[in-house]
Parts: structure tokens; C-alpha cells; sequence
């Protein structure tokens, strides 16, 4: 079973325990049930069938699902008794949680942000967003009125997964408020690129709130690729394969392509009624071929572009007049907004247009349905549709052509796509095209009505056979137990944190310890990170540790750097330290005199700088650190994805060159240095150990070149690695920070 998914709870009066699942907590803008206040002012509640509240449905054998949404019902619209009515019965009919908006959070909150910011953003409609200050602070003060619902009905061991673009900074509340709690974030529109999301004023926040999360899912792999994106440039947080650390947790992103109820839409042959409608439409297509375009009114969907294609296959292909016939199901959306009312006339324009210049008496080109239909209905139009035409400019996944190709159960049809719908990723048989170009939609309009049926039904089996494996029942349960995997790293992390018990057996060795042996790196351990390494020095507190640990005879202390001997003799040089510089190559014992550890060749280097000098050049704020014994190539303050581009690069063309000069390349925290093979951590390490007998040894380090250290050192020492990331090691620490407060104490036994 997923971990935490039972929990113990203590029956007073049998006096025994019983065991019983664990609750995943599903959040979203609004609850899987509408709620209808009829004139007679009884309410009336109907269950959604959408695509999440099925996908849930299959997690309900492992856990108690609850939701918490708006209901519809806004506080203050009815009378409050009635309100509390309506609550209590979605609580106890729906284990549903309604979360209380007033008319002015939907017209800021959801009207505002949500849909006027963020909607138009995300979809690459910069020219129709609206950046407002009082929008983001209702977009906040909501966010917050959701957590603050959570915390009613949370308890240790629940899951919890948020979902959209309303409740994007839900996750990082709910981490503030619950540091201990399980939580997946999935997006179901697209993330856009750094460029435009970059536009955005309140970026870092909304970054910042999604971090919150254990688990982020995205429909595609574009999607998860922009985001760690923009999570690198804005805030500075690297990835190792989707996997990042946050504030002493691991944050995963990965994409689940959501998938259908696929036997919803496969599974109606055997329907009386649809069969009635299906016959009965077809009546009405004799001779003619049909064309499907369904889509909610909104301007992603590129229904404007779609006319205009069909307008041009119209033009080019002449010979299917009379022969084709377009169905175009536009379902009403967001009806008083004015984007969308100009958008709604604009079609019926169109649509009048091209009816007008190429009707018949016994033909029109297009038959518009602006309306909602009924299930049975939307089934016809695909069971009928010899193409369905599923273009929109921008989409976070389309589930339009999902549907039908499940409902194709004859094995024919073709699916004309747009490559910037999601679902084109999983979609690589159908004929997929830029919606934006009218040529090529209207040329794959006439080959999908040419196209042989074996060609068809080929392309058909292919798609349902992956749709019918990757459903929405499999894309809920994947999801649950990529978190349930992901929640389990860090709970392997938590355990090998130097606290509690871990420290006190540190100390505890320490203090029955007659010689001491402290191994620590530099930049990263005893100072953080910083753009500029020379701005990386030891301050005072630093220094009055690493004083107040050097007093003490027991302790023998080495600090091993990657940093050059001028550097340690200025900062450390008055301590009795022993320094070891460049990564192993100089090392000075106690106040004594620099030496080198192995006679070394440089005139390496007289050919390598000038290609890291090249590289400098194609690659804006990189430089070169020119150490003794060896070159670096910093990278640190460059733009991410060029400077990972051009290391890749500088690596492969390096590789070649120092094959023959006994050289190797280390990559460090964004750093590539070339120096010796007999240069290195481990090997000081190993001398230094050897050098003396110690009863108690103790190693920490942050980066890949502290891994030679761990490795070198015997099994009884403590080995700590600073900050999240695979080790050697057997403890961690989150920072700096961290490291100063057990070095203090070591000082203190």
C-alpha cells in the first residue's frame, strides 16, 4: 500500500485499535457537484462527470477522497441558514467542503487574475493580459481561504493535491502552515517559456508557492521544461532530472499526460437512444462527408483560424463542394466578458461569410451549434464525424480529441491536430499542423477526406491502443505514487539529518575522544555560495569556531579547498589550521611552510587557456580562475541554459586535448576545472588520516569533489554531506548554517 495510507487510531471505549485509510484531500476551484437554487428556493445538487472527479473515482478503494471548492454559491447571496444547509449536505452527501467566496472574490479573484492574468499568459496571449495589483491581492486573500478550509478537516498522514491555475500559490500556504504535509500540484494548462512568464510582476511568488509542492505535474514534457526553466533563472534552484531541493525537502516535477474515461466513450453501441441519434444525423449527411469542430468559446481555441482554413480548402478544392459538411459546436464561456462577447460576434461573422459566398440551394459549408450538448449528443457528432478538426493556438492538453478517437469504434475517422495542443505529444498518428498556417490545415483537411480507409483505421488502432492503457484512471494513480515515491525520498533525507539522535551520537563519540581529525571544505560549507568567489570570506563568527575548535589540543582541523594558498594564507593563516589548496595539490601543516604534494607539468595549460578564453568570449559573464596547478572555467553568473549548453560543449572539445597530458576535468558547482589526475581530495584525505592515529574523525562537504573525501575516509568516521543531493555520505546538512551550529558544539565538548 502508498506509504502513510493507514493510520492507527485508539477506540477508547472497546479499548483496542482500529486501522483505516488515510484521506487524499483534493483541491480545486470548484467542487465536483453543481449546485442548482431553484425558484422554489430548494436546492438541487447534480455530480460532475469531468475528467477529474472520474480519475479520483478510482482512488477511492485506497483512500477517502474529499474536496474542497466553491460550490457556485457565493456567501451573502442567500440566506445564511440556507447557506449552512447547502454546506452540511455537500459535506455529508459529497465529502465535499464548499470554501466561502463572496461576489467580489469571483470578480477579482476568478474573473481577474485567474482568467485575465493568468489564463491569457499561460496561453501566450500577452496582448490580452492584465497585470492589476488589487486581482493579485484577492488571488492571495482566496488562496488563503482554501488553506484556511484545509486546516478544518487535515490530519497528520492525509494527501493532499491541488489542482489549476487558481490555487497555484496553495501549495507554499499550505507548507508555511503544515511544514510536515504531502502535497502534489498538478497545472492542467500549459506553463509557458522564461520569456513570457518572465512577464509576469508577481513571477517569484507564484514560483515560490508552486515549490510548495512534493510533486508538480504537467501535462507534457515542454511544460515541465519551462518551468524548471523559469524556477532556475528566477529563483535560483538547479534540477537533476526534474528533481530539486527546496528548504530541506525534495520537490519532483514530472509530466502525466491526463488521459479520458476511455470505455465512457468506447462503450455505447448498445444504447438505444444514441443509436436513434446517430441514425437520424446521418440522415441528414447523405452524400457528404462531415467535418467535427468542438470546442468551449474561448480565443486559444484558434477558432477564427480554423474558419479561415476551411475557407481555403473551400478555395483550393473545389471539387468537395457539395460534398462536405462542417459542424461547428462552440460551447458558450465566460459570456460578459468582453473579450469573449467580440470573439462570439467575430464567428458568427465569419461563419455568415463563407455560407454566404458558397452556398447552395441544397448545401451550406458550415452548421453552427452555439450551445452546450447533451452527452448523448456530443457522442452523434463523433460516432459520425469522418474528421475531426482539433486546432487550437495554444492548449494544455485537448481531451476533444481524445474523446474521439475512443468513440470511433468502427476503427475509421482521421484527427487533424494542432502541434500546440498537449495531447500532440501522445498523438503522433494523427495529421498534425500549425494552426496558424491556412495552407497546410486546408491541404490535411483534403488528405484526411482522401486518406484510404486501411490508412485510417491503421492510425486509429494505434491511438486507442495507447489511450486505452494510459487513461484518466491510470494518470490519477501514477500520479499518487510518483508523490508516495517522491515523499518517501525525503523522509530517507529527514533520517540522515545530523539531528537529534544522529547528533547525539556524534557529540557523544567526540567527547569520549582523545585525538580529533575535522576534514572541511570551504565555499559551500563554511560559506555559502555567492556569484563573485572572492566576495566568499570568512567572517568573524566563522572564524571565532574555527579559533575556539583550534585551541583545544585533541583537535587536529584541515580545511581542503579548491581555493588558491594566497587566499588560505590571508583568511586562515593565523589560525593552527592545516591547509590544503586547489583541491589537494598545496597543502601547508599546522603555520608551516606551503608545499607541493606532487611535482606537477603546467605547460598544459599555455593550450588550454586560450579555448577557455573562446569560451569566455560566446558565453557573457564567465571567467577563468587560474590556479597553480590547474584552470577553471566559472559559470556561475551566466544565463543557465546557454552556460549548460557551452559546458557540454567545452567538455567534449576539453576531452579530446587532455588525453595525453594525464588530465582530467572536474565539474564542480558550476565550475569546469582542468587539473592533474594525481590531484586529489581523497588522496589528501587518505595522508592525513594515515598521518596520526585518530579516535574520532569527522568529514562535511557540499560538492562532487567532497565525494573523494567520503569515500577515502574509514567506516567509524562521520561523513556529512551539505545540502540535498546523492552521496557518499551518511549525514546531512541543509547549509552553512547548519555546519556552524555542530562545529559549535564539537567546540563545546
Amino acid at each position: 500500500m502508498p506509504f502513510k495510507n493507514r493510520r492507527e487510531k485508539q477506540n477508547k471505549h472497546e479499548g483496542c485499535r482500529v486501522a483505516y485509510m488515510s484521506k487524499l484531500i483534493l483541491i480545486a476551484n470548484r467542487l465536483p457537484v453543481t449546485v442548482d437554487i431553484k425558484k422554489s428556493g430548494e436546492a438541487a445538487f447534480s455530480p460532475s462527470v469531468g475528467g477529474l472527479a472520474t480519475g479520483m473515482s478510482s482512488l477511492s478503494k485506497t483512500y477517502k477522497c474529499v474536496w474542497i471548492g466553491f460550490s457556485g454559491i457565493t456567501a451573502g447571496s442567500i440566506d445564511r441558514a440556507k447557506y449552512e444547509q447547502i454546506n452540511d449536505a455537500l459535506v455529508n452527501k459529497y465529502n465535499s467542503y464548499s470554501v466561502p467566496l463572496s461576489n467580489k472574490d469571483i470578480e477579482l479573484y476568478y474573473n481577474g487574475f485567474s482568467n485575465k492574468t493568468i489564463w491569457p499568459l499561460f496561453h501566450y496571449f500577452p496582448f490580452f493580459t492584465s497585470f492589476d495589483d488589487k486581482t493579485w491581492e484577492s488571488y492571495v486573500e482566496v488562496n488563503d481561504k482554501f488553506f484556511r478550509t484545509l486546516k478544518g478537516i487535515y490530519e497528520t498522514g492525509d494527501l493532499i493535491w491541488v489542482h489549476d491555475y487558481h490555487l497555484m500559490i496553495l501549495p507554499g500556504i499550505i507548507r508555511h502552515g503544515m511544514p510536515d504535509a504531502t502535497i502534489g500540484y498538478f497545472l492542467h494548462i500549459p506553463f509557458p517559456s522564461y520569456e513570457v512568464f518572465r512577464l509576469l510582476p508577481w513571477r517569484r511568488e507564484v514560483l515560490t508557492g508552486i515549490m510548495g509542492s512534493d510533486l508538480i505535474g504537467f501535462h507534457t514534457f515542454g511544460y515541465v521544461r519551462h518551468f524548471l526553466s523559469s524556477v532556475q533563472r528566477i529563483i535560483g534552484i538547479d534540477n537533476s532530472i526534474g528533481q530539486m531541493s527546496m528548504e530541506n525537502r525534495t520537490v519532483k516535477c514530472d509530466s502525466f499526460p491526463m488521459g479520458i474515461d476511455y470505455r465512457r466513450y468506447s462503450d455505447y453501441m448498445n444504447n438505444k437512444k444514441i443509436n436513434r441519434e446517430i441514425e437520424n444525423f446521418r440522415g441528414s449527411l447523405i452524400g457528404k462527408k462531415m467535418i467535427l469542430s468542438m470546442d468551449r468559446l474561448d480565443f486559444t481555441k484558434g477558432i477564427i483560424e480554423r474558419l479561415n482554413s476551411f475557407e481555403r480548402f473551400l478555395e483550393k478544392y473545389p471539387e468537395f463542394h457539395g460534398k462536405v459538411q462542417m459542424v461547428i459546436v462552440t460551447v458558450p464561456s465566460r459570456t460578459g466578458v468582453d473579450t469573449y462577447i467580440k470573439l462570439r460576434k467575430l464567428i458568427n461573422e465569419q461563419i455568415g461569410r463563407i455560407n454566404g459566398k458558397y452556398n447552395t440551394l441544397s448545401w451550406s459549408p458550415i452548421q453552427y451549434l452555439y450551445r452546450s450538448l447533451p452527452f448523448e449528443m456530443i457522442l452523434t457528432l463523433y460516432h459520425c464525424a469522418d474528421v475531426c478538426l482539433v486546432t487550437p493556438l495554444r492548449d494544455g492538453m485537448n481531451l476533444v480529441a481524445k474523446e474521439y478517437i475512443a468513440a470511433r469504434v468502427n476503427g475509421d475517422g482521421a484527427l487533424i491536430l494542432s502541434e500546440m495542443a498537449g495531447v500532440s505529444e501522445e498523438l503522433g498518428e494523427a495529421l498534425i499542423v500549425n494552426p496558424n498556417n491556412r495552407e497546410e490545415v486546408a491541404d490535411s483537411i483534403a488528405a484526411a477526406l482522401m486518406m484510404p480507409e486501411e490508412e485510417q483505421r491503421q492510425r486509429m488502432l494505434d491511438m486507442q491502443r495507447r489511450l486505452r492503457r494510459n487513461d484518466v484512471f491510470q494518470w490519477s494513480s501514477s500520479f499518487i505514487e510518483k508523490l508516495s515515491t517522491v515523499k518517501n525520498i525525503e523522509e530517507e533525507y529527514v533520517a540522515k539529518i545530523l539531528s537529534g539522535n544522529n547528533l547525539k551520537t556524534l557529540l557523544d563519540t567526540c567527547r569520549g575522544s582523545a585525538s580529533r581529525l575535522l576534514l572541511l571544505d570551504y565555499d559551500g560549507t563554511l560559506v555559502p555560495f555567492v556569484d563573485k568567489p572572492d566576495a566568499a570570506v570568512p567572517d568573524h563568527d566563522l572564524l571565532k569556531i574555527l579559533s575556539g575548535l583550534a585551541v583545544n589540543n585533541k583537535n587536529d582541523i584541515a580545511i581542503i579547498s579548491g581555493r588558491n594558498p594566497e587566499f588560505l594564507d590571508e583568511y586562515f593563516g593565523g589560525l593552527p589550521l592545516t591547509l590544503i589548496a586547489e583541491h589537494g595539490a598545496r597543502i601547508r601543516i599546522r603555520g608551516g611552510e606551503w608545499r607541493t604534494v606532487n611535482t606537477m607539468d603546467t605547460h598544459w595549460k599555455n593550450e588550454i587557456r586560450p579555448i577557455l578564453e573562446s569560451y569566455c568570449d560566446r558565453t557573457p559573464r564567465t571567467f577563468i580562475e587560474e590556479k597553480e596547478f590547474s584552470l577553471a572555467w566559472h559559470y556561475r553568473r551566466s544565463d543557465s541554459e546557454l552556460a549548460t549548453m557551452r559546458a557540454m560543449e567545452l567538455k567534449g572539445n576539453l576531452l579530446h586535448m587532455i588525453a595525453n597530458h594525464n588530465l582530467g576535468i572536474l565539474e564542480g558547482n558550476k565550475v569546469l576545472e582542468i587539473k592533474s589526475l594525481e590531484i586529489n581530495k581523497g588522496k589528501i584525505a587518505n595522508f592525513l588520516v594515515t598521518a596520526k592515529k585518530y579516535d574520532f574523525i569527522l568529514g562535511l562537504g557540499d560538492d562532487v569533489t567532497d565525494e573523494d573525501i567520503f569515500a577515502a575516509l574509514p567506516e567509524t568516521a562521520f561523513t556529512v554531506k551539505v545540502g540535498f543531493g546523492p552521496s557518499k555520505a551518511k549525514y546531512v546538512l541543509d547549509g552553512t548554517r547548519s555546519v556552524r551550529e555542530v562545529l559549535g558544539q564539537i567546540g563545546a565538548v
